[in-house]
């Protein structure tokens, strides 16, 4: 891990004041990969990139021009997972014994997507041998701890100077997901934690917000929220926590990792997005703890 500089690891875009009490986070848009993270990988340098939720940061942009500010990782999610507990892992990656307090039975650490993660999309093993423990502890005191630190100081920040604070983890899905028991492919999916993150009132207009752009948009399914959504919403606080999966076929092509043609206007589109949700935020805030499910 040598080759990222700890203020390179991630990077808050801060907003030239921060205007609406809402705060966007980027945790799995991450491009850049330390050479000894791909000299330890079995995938080739395209291949790894299969977990990325590619340009999501870039997509929400306009945040910081609307007044949010947008926190975005630097290091890969296939490299370490911010959007889980901070020791989910797996003891047959490891060399070496993991710490009593690693939750090493969750689903996640089940199906290969731990804090150190030990597959990408597909089932795609990305190491070549095991993983010394000391650089999976190292990567979480160097990069997870102060990821989640900074986070904190945002939504803190923000609720300190609005009284309340609604954080929106922006993720990306693979293009051929679709509903169970039907062939509906969603262009976007808004999770709430079903109710528990953020209030329920919240999460509907946000839905009918991207449906008057024109999509087609689901709530929770398949994707409720991670980690992040669950940990940070706590709506009878008045810190409420969206999560928004955008189908990658909207706007790259998966197998080149191209920006497709109507990526401008996607970004476009989030703008709007924004802007109506943060105006929905201003007027009806004081109101939505109450609405919480």
């Amino acid at each position: 891990m040598g080759e990222v500089a700890e203020w390179d690891v991630f990077e808050v875009l801060e907003p030239a004041s921060q205007r609406i009490p809402l705060v966007f986070n980027s945790p799995h848009s991450g491009r850049y990969y330390p050479q000894s993270f791909l000299d330890q990988s079995r995938l080739d340098a395209h291949s790894i990139r299969r977990s990325e939720d590619h340009f999501v940061d870039e997509l929400f942009q306009s945040a910081t021009l609307i007044g949010a500010p947008l926190l975005r990782a630097h290091f890969p999610r296939a490299f370490l997972d911010v959007n889980r507990e901070p020791y989910e892992l797996d003891p047959r990656m490891f060399e070496g014994v993991l710490p009593p307090h690693a939750n090493i039975s969750s689903m996640r650490v089940a199906g290969g997507l731990g804090t150190v993660p030990r597959l990408v999309a597909e089932n795609m093993e990305i190491y070549r041998s095991r993983v010394p423990v000391e650089e999976a502890l190292a990567r979480i005191e160097s990069i997870y701890k102060p990821y989640h630190a900074a986070l904190r100081k945002l939504i803190a920040r923000t609720h300190v100077q609005f009284g309340m604070a609604v954080l929106i983890d922006c993720h990306s899905m693979p293009g051929n997901v679709h509903l169970a028991g039907s062939g509906q492919r969603p262009d976007f999916i808004i999770g709430d934690r079903y109710g528990t993150s953020a209030a329920a009132e919240l999460s509907r207009f946000a839905v009918e917000l991207l449906e008057e752009l024109g999509y087609a948009v689901t709530r929770n399914k398949p994707y409720a929220g991670g980690f992040i959504t669950e940990h940070y919403g706590r709506p009878t606080r008045g810190l409420h926590a969206l999560q928004i999966e955008i189908n990658r076929s909207l706007y790259v092509d998966e197998a080149t990792l191209v920006k497709k043609p109507g990526f401008a206007a996607l970004a476009t589109d989030l703008a709007t997005f924004v802007t109506g949700l943060a105006r929905h935020v201003e007027d009806y805030g004081a109101y939505l703890p109450l609405a919480a499910e």
